[in-house]
This record gives structure tokens, C-alpha cells and sequence, in this order.
């Protein structure tokens, strides 16, 4: 096996050392192509991601039916999620227009071994399973054909019959069905191709050696993937296509720039990828992740307190860990557990305890970055609280309260530390200054402007100012691959978030809907913060770009908001993170749907 890696990985370099001296013959060929291969990059982009947003936002998202709620006079509710809220507000899952019932009364909640449990919500006139009055701090188990009472209300529990529950799912499996990936597989291998052969011409002897094989593997790994979870009967890619689209450009980005990191940042997809799979696979049993969620707040708190530590500073903020000859950045790794940790089930989302935990956790994360100077990442972690707490309480004046408070702080930070105030004074005054502080900026905008709307051709830039991989890679991407790819990247975040907000509205638990919307929140929030900075419409607070800019932890904190997408998604078949039943549970179901429909 490794003889015949390394003679393909001879026959890759042979191949390069051929391309590179034809274009030393003839030099208008390499100018041929990049011309040429200019306008048809920002086409295959532009048709990779049509294809992806026409099927993530097309798609219906089809409620499941996991039983009904029945009353008296034939009134039947479909519970469509895990967790139902019952009580008498309009947002409720089960609405009870009466009085005596409280705005949030109740809540019944499923169980993954399809068992049901009832919770009392501190109700002002009490909820029964049977004769049991469930306890407010407590709950009861409830049967199909158990009798339930919210107040004087007198309800009971159905099941799905198997002939509903096939036809369901054969109706979601046909309505919710996801574009097929093969032509994305193709026009992303195409653009793949085009690039690598781009950055060998124009790079040259700069370029990495392994660069051709390296690119061969980018390749490859989309099509092992797609190819490996059909196998396994799931259907659903375009999240993934996106991302693997984004890490394209960063690997290009990264060959231009700093060609000695091409290895390690395809390293990083890798294993960001192999991440983004364990993270899914555990997701998908809710009580697994519940039960973590503390082990994933003490190593949010354990990730931000050892760089403290041991923490090197680098550009004013001490962010970094170096072991050996490798630099890790914990507080990118801190973002994935400080979501698992503050998202949450409904029965915990009612209990006061619970929230008070979860500002106490924000807090310390906050005094740790603050403490580090690292106030790009304490405003992420702020805005991504902000997203999880109005999800989990849904109260504005406690979130007023809270902003108050923080803004009072941080103008208390800003007397007692000037310094911090001075490294945003150049923000909007960079062209008066474009010899000292305003330089990064200024040349970078000057490269910006000149890729126009097709780029000046991947590794053909000129801009070569401090972090241009990573602070200011959207200058770097407009200047190589032109406005339309950097517009292009812009509009692959906000589609994730879109569809997070589409999916989320069918969510099984509110713990996948708060971990989703929470993650591509911090996603859409952080690039907002690297793309207007570098730009200078918002101060430079040394963010980076989800999935392009260089970056080990970077890439694998972006994969492990993906799986937190991706969790969320109940479309049929689509999602590994959601287990499918096996082929003899089908079986099984079919049998029992034709006996019951004989019955």
C-alpha cells in the first residue's frame, strides 16, 4: 500500500514538474488558463451553491407524528415534537383555551424508548396522570390510554398506528427528498481540479510539494464520504457540500499564502471532518448528550483557564498554546462545548437553577477572555449567550438587564484599560494612517479592489500583509478569486443559518433547536466580525472566517458547529446524527401495518 501511495505520489510530482516547465516554454499558456479559468471558477461556485440552497430551502420539512393528544368532542392533536408544551398561550404545542389551565401548564415529553412522561410547570390548578397529581418539581409516567388531567380538562394519550406510522414516513421520504448529490460531487471535483492546477502554475517552485496529492485527497474525500454514508442509506449532503466548498477555497488560500501549512490545514479538514462525525453520532442519542453537558461546561471553563496558564500572547491577545513545533487556539475548541453545555431539554428549561448554572458558566468564560484580551472571542461567546438564553427563557427583560450590566462593565474595563480603547481608534481611519496602523488594512483593501469580480487568479495576489490567511482572508479571496467567490462564501454561512431557522421549526428536541440555532448564530455573528472588520465597517478584533480562514482549531470548532446543524435535521434519511430504524424494524413495521389495515 505505501509502495503504490508513493509511486502515484511520484507520478503527481513528475506531473507538476512537466506542467511547470511547459509553462516556462511557453509562457502565455499559463496565461491562457488563469484568464480562462478566472471566469469559470466564480461559474462552478455559483452553480455549487444554487444547487445546494435549491435543495436545503425547497425542501418541506415534514412534521413527524410521534402520538395525539385526544379530548372529548373529537378534538385530536398531533404532538410533532419530542418535547410539547401544554397550556392556554397561542404559542403552546397544545393549546387549552380555559381559563383554569395555566399558560405553560404542562409538559409531555417522549422518551427515546417511546415511553411518555408528564411534567408539571408549576401549574396553579395541578396536572394528573390517572388519580397521581404529578408534583410540581416532578413528573409521572404516561401510558397510551393513560386519562390526563390539566385542571378540570380531561385528556388521553394515543399511539400512531402502524399503518399511519408507514405511510408517514413513506410520505416524508418522498415529499422531503434532498437533490442528489452526484452532480454536486461533480462540479465540486471539477472546481477542485481547475484550482490545484491553477495554484501549480502560478505558484511554481513556491508551491508545496505534496500540493498535487494533497488536492487529490480534497478531492477524494467528498466523494468517500457521500459514497460511504449511502451506503448506509442517508441521502442528505448538501451541509457538507457547502463546507467542503469553503474548505476548498481556504486550502487555495492557505497554498498562496503560506504553502508550508498546506499539509497541516488539510490535516485539519480531515480531522475536522472525522470530528464532525463523532460529534453527530453522539447527538444522537439525547440522553447520552444530556448527560455531558456538565463534563462539557467544566472543559469550556478548563480550555479558557489553561490558556491562561500556560498561554502564550500573540498580536496583544494571550490565545495561544504552543506544544512543540504546533499552536493551538483552546478558545475556538471552548465555543463547541460552551453550546453542548448551555443547550438543553424542555424539562430543564423551566427550572430557574438551571439558567442561573448556565450565567454562571458565561460568566467565568467571559472573565477568562477578558482577562486573556481576547475581546473578538468574548463578544462571539456574549452574542452566542444572548441567542441561547433568549431561546431558553424567551424573557427580554432579563436579556435588557443582562446588556445593561455588560455594557456597564465593559465601559468600567475600558477606564481601568486604555489601551484596549487605543486599538480601536483606527477603526474608520485607516486611509489617514496607511503607514502605521491603518497599513493592514489599507493594502488589504487596495488587493480587495483590485481581483474586481473574477480575481487576479488563485496564488497570482499580491497582498502579503500580516495574517492575510486568516484576519483578513476575505481581502485575500477578493483580491485571487474576485468579488463573486467572496460574496459566494459570505452567502454559504447565511444559507446554513436559514436552514436552521427552517429546520428547527420541525425539531424533535429543544435541545437540537437551541444547539443549532446557537451554532450557526456564533457562525453568521463571527463571520459578520472578520468580514466588516477587515473591510473597516467594524473594528479588527481578530476573528476568523468559518471554514476558510487557516487554522487548525479553527476548521475543527467550524466542523463541530456542523454537527450541531446537521443534528437538526429531520428530513427522512437525511441526517446520521437521527438513527434510522434497521431493515428488520421496517420489516417488521410493514408486517404490522398490513395486519393492522386487515384488522
Amino acid at each position: 500500500m505505501s509502495e503504490a501511495l508513493s509511486n502515484f505520489s511520484a507520478l503527481l510530482q513528475s506531473g507538476m514538474d512537466a506542467l511547470t516547465a511547459l509553462v516556462r516554454q511557453n509562457p502565455l499558456v499559463g496565461v491562457w488558463y488563469t484568464t480562462v479559468v478566472r471566469f469559470v471558477l466564480p461559474v462552478l461556485g455559483l452553480m455549487i451553491l444554487v444547487t445546494a440552497i435549491r435543495s436545503l430551502l425547497s425542501v418541506k420539512h415534514t412534521a413527524e407524528v410521534w402520538a395525539y393528544l385526544c379530548f372529548p368532542g373529537g378534538r385530536r392533536i398531533p404532538l410533532t415534537h419530542w418535547e410539547n408544551i401544554i397550556g392556554r398561550q397561542k404559542n403552546a404545542d397544545v393549546v387549552i383555551d380555559d381559563p383554569a389551565v395555566s399558560r405553560t401548564h404542562a409538559a409531555l415529553i417522549r422518551q427515546p424508548d417511546d415511553t411518555w412522561l408528564l411534567y408539571d410547570l408549576e401549574s396553579t390548578s395541578g396536572t394528573y396522570v390517572g388519580s397521581r397529581t404529578v408534583p410540581p418539581d416532578g413528573c409521572a409516567p404516561v401510558a397510551f390510554g393513560d386519562e390526563l388531567g390539566f385542571a378540570d380538562i380531561t385528556a388521553w394519550l394515543e399511539a400512531v398506528s402502524p399503518e399511519e406510522k408507514q405511510a408517514r414516513r413513506e410520505r416524508r421520504a418522498r415529499e422531503d427528498k434532498p437533490v442528489s448529490p452526484w452532480g454536486l460531487l461533480v462540479l465540486m471535483t471539477f472546481f477542485q481540479v481547475l484550482t490545484c492546477i491553477q495554484l501549480v502554475l502560478s505558484t511554481g517552485e513556491r508551491a508545496h510539494p505534496s500540493l498535487p496529492l494533497i488536492f487529490v485527497g480534497m478531492t477524494a474525500l467528498p466523494w468517500i464520504y457521500c459514497l460511504t454514508l449511502r451506503a448506509f442509506r442517508r441521502v442528505g449532503f448538501e451541509m457538507e457540500m457547502i463546507a467542503f466548498f469553503l474548505c476548498t477555497i481556504s486550502l487555495a488560500v492557505t497554498a498562496s499564502f503560506a504553502p508550508a501549512s498546506v499539509p497541516k490545514q488539510f490535516g485539519a479538514i480531515v480531522l475536522g471532518l472525522v470530528g464532525f462525525l463523532i460529534l453527530g453520532w453522539f447527538l444522537r442519542d439525547l440522553g447520552r448528550a444530556e448527560k455531558v453537558r456538565g463534563f462539557m461546561a467544566v472543559c469550556a471553563v478548563g480550555l479558557l483557564a489553561l490558556t491562561l496558564l500556560i498561554g502564550h500572547a500573540d498580536g496583544g491577545a494571550k490565545n495561544w498554546i504552543r506544544l512543540g513545533g504546533m499552536s493551538l487556539q483552546p478558545s475556538e475548541l471552548a465555543k463547541v462545548c460552551y453550546i453542548f453545555a448551555g443547550s438543553a431539554t424542555l424539562d430543564r428549561l423551566f427550572r430557574k437553577r438551571n439558567f442561573g448554572l448556565f450565567l454562571g458558566l458565561t460568566m467565568v468564560c467571559l472573565v477568562c477572555l477578558a482577562l486573556m484580551n481576547d475581546f473578538g472571542a468574548a463578544a462571539i461567546f456574549f452574542v452566542t449567550f444572548l441567542v441561547i438564553a433568549f431561546l431558553r427563557s424567551g424573557d427580554w427583560a432579563v436579556l435588557s438587564l443582562i446588556c445593561g450590566a455588560c455594557g456597564a462593565g465593559l465601559m468600567a474595563l475600558l477606564a481601568i484599560k486604555p489601551h484596549i480603547a487605543r486599538r480601536f481608534a483606527i477603526w474608520g481611519h485607516v486611509w489617514e494612517d496607511v503607514y502605521d496602523k491603518g497599513f493592514q488594512q489599507s493594502h488589504s483593501l487596495s488587493a480587495a479592489a483590485s481581483g474586481g469580480l473574477v480575481g487576479v487568479g488563485a496564488g497570482d495576489g499580491w497582498l502579503n500583509v500580516t495574517a492575510a490567511d486568516t484576519d483578513m482572508v476575505f481581502c485575500k479571496v477578493c483580491e485571487e478569486w474576485g468579488l463573486i467567490i467572496a460574496v459566494l462564501a459570505v452567502l454559504s454561512i447565511v444559507t446554513l443559518a436559514v436552514f436552521a431557522v427552517r429546520a428547527c421549526r420541525a425539531g424533535r428536541s429543544s435541545f437540537y433547536t437551541i444547539a443549532a440555532c446557537a451554532a450557526t448564530s456564533l457562525m453568521v455573528f463571527q463571520t459578520c466580525l472578520n468580514v466588516f472588520g477587515a473591510v473597516d465597517l467594524l473594528p479588527l478584533t481578530g476573528v476568523t472566517f468559518p471554514f476558510v480562514s487557516n487554522g487548525g482549531t479553527s476548521m475543527l470548532a467550524s466542523w463541530g458547529m456542523l454537527a450541531f446543524l446537521k443534528a437538526s435535521d429531520t428530513r427522512q434519511n437525511a441526517s446520521f446524527a437521527i438513527r434510522l430504524p434497521s431493515r428488520r424494524e421496517l420489516r417488521r413495521e410493514r408486517e404490522e401495518a398490513e395486519a393492522y389495515a386487515e384488522y
